[in-house]
């Protein structure tokens, strides 16, 4: 008794505790608690009264009335949850960005700068967003207030949302009142930062494996509500189109859910660089994906055509015969769709290796420089001759930019644009910026080769774990596929079986109502739920590995393939079992 008493009291506490960090949360908004409850959870309670009362009144079926409430539920929780959650993607986005921001730091503590100069440099950054922010109120309370930087700090460290962040912050404060060097410090650091990056890029993962099972129960809970929407109408008489409809809905709105919530908590980790999508740098990107779309529009017209029967004079050559299944009619389309996503996955298989042979050339270079006393030009001389695997067409473009007089600025930043790594991008701007401030290029190469190196080999889990999950979502896609069809195959050979029945005998019809039933939309709706799943799944995918969305046009393709043939595959198995 004693036990269930404890336990009993253990959750009210955490419960007390959950509430108390969501109203202190409520403090930390750019608004003031007031004006929140008056502009945002007000208007979300008279939503869900609506939603209430639309439940009572409106004349729709009980299956279709019952979620209506829950999306009114739903919209004043995220209400009452939006400053918890706001500090929680805060949070994130410190943590998923301050390896970056400790190198930076360390990268221009190493060179002639003061260390006040050293916060206020990296808070110029916009691309470091709320860890810019942060770094600019440090700035802003020794610049406005008078106080030391160690005050600043320490300061700060009360109020970021980031225990990583604060606790930085403040073992920075306590190392300048001390009077130790920054630089020292933030050396000494570089273990610390990068164990702490890997922690939390680790539990990032290890909450995605979590939420990939998860993901599976949802979808296939969803698979089997949406099959009884399909066959229970047979004994109700309730019209399907109607029940099907709002079962898809709720299937969307799962999947939309679960999608934002693993983008929210995958780790920020980008493998492309694309500041110019436009450039010319990127023509042989972007041209391929602008004539598979604009082909993709047109077989989409064609096929709409088709369906509907109306005849161009060019629809029979190009092969939209009447005979086709609905489902092939919508795969056919979007199959140029798969010309682009090879294209940048190609790429993006160059850039991961560059992104491999960047640390070993980036530490050879900043050695050879020290060791040479000389410019990066003559080291780039023998450099170049080096094999550095996918890399080493850009090195040797970067040699003879630099050696026909192209700014050292312009040279890295064209370096940066051909290899298209983001990774590349900030540790070269990194290098090149310690560089010109007078820094030791040999402490700088080793610096960023073994905080790069370390990040490389996280990306490997990272990349284990999304096979797994691209294994997962194409199972699920085939599983839920034939699922759907299962059901409407069942409904459609009972539909014939009471039309072939003697109804002056029996009156069929009073057991099994499939007047409603019309099947051709039913197979419209289940197919837009594939492509839909398909589109979904891809940028799922592309979410968890930092890959460009655009190269996940394969899997969108080769899923809505996969979905649309399981559907023709059902429809033809079922059939053929009748037959015998």
């Amino acid at each position: 008794m004693s036990t269930s008493t404890t336990q009993s009291q253990s959750q009210l506490n955490t419960l007390k505790e959950v509430l108390k960090d969501v109203l202190d949360s409520y403090g930390e908004l750019d608004m003031s608690r007031k004006r929140y409850m008056s502009v945002v959870l007000f208007p979300a309670t008279v939503f869900f009264f609506v939603t209430l009362v639309a439940t009572v009144i409106a004349p729709l079926p009980l299956i279709v009335r019952v979620p209506i409430p829950l999306l009114g539920l739903l919209v004043i929780a995220a209400a009452a949850l939006y400053p918890k959650v706001y500090l929680s993607q805060r949070r994130i986005a410190i943590e998923n960005k301050f390896h970056l921001v400790v190198t930076h730091m360390t990268v221009l503590s190493t060179t002639n700068v003061s260390r006040l100069e050293v916060f206020r440099t990296v808070a110029r950054e916009e691309e470091y967003g709320v860890l810019a922010e942060e770094m600019a109120r440090v700035v802003y309370l020794v610049d406005t207030w008078n106080q030391s930087l160690d005050e600043a700090c320490r300061r700060r460290s009360k109020e970021v949302p980031s225990r990583v962040l604060a606790d930085f912050f403040e073992r920075l404060a306590y190392t300048l009142s001390s009077g130790q060097a920054i630089d020292e410090f933030l050396l000494n650091e570089q273990d610390i930062m990068m164990e702490n990056y890997a922690t939390v890029y680790n539990g990032a993962l290890d909450n995605l494996s979590v939420m990939k099972d998860l993901y599976m129960s949802m979808i296939l809970s969803m698979t089997f509500a949406l099959v009884f929407a399909i066959v229970l109408p047979v004994l109700t008489g309730v019209n399907p189109t109607y029940t099907v409809a709002a079962v898809i809905s709720m299937f969307i709105f799962v999947q939309v859910g679960f999608f934002f919530v693993i983008r929210t908590m995958a780790p920020f980790d980008p493998v492309w660089f694309l500041p110019e999508p436009t450039g010319v740098h990127n023509w042989k990107f972007w041209a391929p994906l602008a004539g598979c779309v604009f082909v993709s529009v047109v077989l989409t017209g064609l096929a709409i055509a088709s369906v509907l029967g109306v005849n161009f004079g060019i629809i029979d050559a190009i092969g939209f015969i009447d005979s086709l299944p609905l489902p092939v009619y919508v795969a056919l389309p979007v199959t140029p769709l798969i010309i682009p996503g090879l294209v940048f996955r190609q790429e993006e298989e160059l850039i991961k290796e560059r992104d491999d042979e960047f640390p070993n050339f980036i530490r050879a270079l900043g050695a050879a420089e020290t060791a040479k006393q000389s410019t990066t030009s003559a080291v780039l001389e023998t450099l170049r001759e080096k094999d550095f695997g996918a890399l080493t067409p850009e090195i040797d473009t970067l040699y003879k930019r630099l050696n026909i007089r192209v700014g050292p600025d312009y040279a890295w930043e064209d370096f940066t644009l051909d290899s298209k790594s983001y990774l590349i991008q900030k540790f070269s701007e990194m290098f090149l910026v310690g560089r010109a401030k007078g820094g030791t290029p040999k402490v700088l190469g080793d610096l960023i080769s073994r905080n790069m190196n370390t990040i490389n080999q996280l990306r490997e889990k990272r990349r284990q774990e999304t096979v797994t999950l691209t294994g997962l979502l194409y199972g699920i896609t085939a599983a839920s596929t034939f699922a759907f069809f299962i059901g409407l195959e069942v409904v459609d050979i009972l539909a014939d079986f009471s039309e072939s029945l003697d109804i002056e005998q029996f009156d069929f019809g009073q057991l099994i109502q499939t007047a409603a039933y019309n099947i051709d939309v039913i197979t419209g709706l289940l197919t837009s739920i594939i492509v839909f799943n398909a589109a979904l799944s891809a940028l799922m995918i592309r979410t968890i590995d930092g890959g460009h969305k655009a190269s996940g046009l394969i899997h969108f393709v080769l899923m809505t393939w996969l979905g649309c043939l399981t559907a023709v595959f059902t429809s033809y198995m079922v059939g053929a079992l009748i037959q015998i």
